[in-house]
């Protein structure tokens, strides 16, 4: 039996890697899909890609969440041609180029905070006065690993990720009692396109040397399907006593 039947979900970040495997599982549950990407291509061919699903259950909206406007946009559409709100799953993100501290400039940090912290900020502002009017709802954040230690990306996306947990915290405190649940899932490394086009063999010997020897632990690559699994469960009632938490799905790669 499907466990969202009846549930309203935006996703960002919806057409391609995580994001897309998270509304191909929700569709699987017979939830309502709004799929929100900034790319147009992408998000045009997800129906297409989506084919076996009923396509009265998803409905596309072009969204940068570096955007303000674009957001509450995103959240009038999903009122509009749903009729409501059950679940925001914030997964848009973009990397860095493991810049450090001292290297990073004004344009890159204020980017990707802006689309990693800001924008599912600004995303979950609005769903909480949606949810707080209907008596609840579910919001679960798309963090990393590298929101969890100091050693996995450059100083944008490591402060980012560590800011998005620190917001799924308070917020799944603060709300706890107005029926709100907000949880993150850290993923580990995972094969998706967040480094397309990105030449790591171009980095800096440091860079090589402290951050990407890392990875010779890890014991594998997840795929994006094994994380959408996980977001499942915590937008479901089957996850109703976890709150403010965060669920690493890295294949035991943190726990080294």
């Amino acid at each position: 039996m499907p466990h969202l039947k009846n549930k309203i979900a935006i996703v960002t970040g919806a057409a391609s890697g995580i994001g897309k495997a998270i509304v191909e599982a929700l569709l699987r549950e017979e939830c309502s899909v709004v799929a929100a990407d900034h790319h147009q291509e992408r998000l045009a061919a997800l129906p297409k890609h989506l084919h076996p699903y009923p396509t009265p259950l998803l409905h596309t909206c072009l969204t940068d969440v570096s955007s303000e406007d674009q957001i509450e946009h995103m959240i009038s559409i999903t009122l509009k041609h749903f009729g409501g709100l059950h679940i925001l799953i914030n997964n848009a993100g973009v990397m860095d180029h493991f810049e450090t501290v001292s290297d990073v400039s004004n344009l890159q940090w204020e980017k990707i905070l802006k689309i990693n912290l800001e924008g599912p900020m600004k995303a979950m502002r609005s769903a909480c006065r949606i949810f707080l009017k209907q008596g609840g709802g579910v919001i679960l954040n798309i963090a990393s690993v590298g929101g969890l230690f100091g050693c996995r990306a450059g100083a944008a996306y490591t402060t980012s990720k560590y800011g998005l947990i620190g917001l799924t915290k308070n917020t799944g405190y603060f709300y706890a009692k107005d029926g709100i649940r907000c949880n993150a899932i850290a993923p580990g490394a995972v094969t998706t396109n967040i480094l397309e086009g990105f030449d790591l063999e171009s980095l800096p010997t440091k860079i090589k040397e402290r951050i990407l020897g890392g990875t010779q632990i890890n014991p594998r690559y997840g795929n994006p399907a094994e994380i959408a699994n996980a977001a499942m469960f915590l937008v479901s009632e089957q996850s109703s006593f976890i709150n403010g938490a965060v669920l690493t799905v890295d294949g035991g790669w943190t726990a080294y």
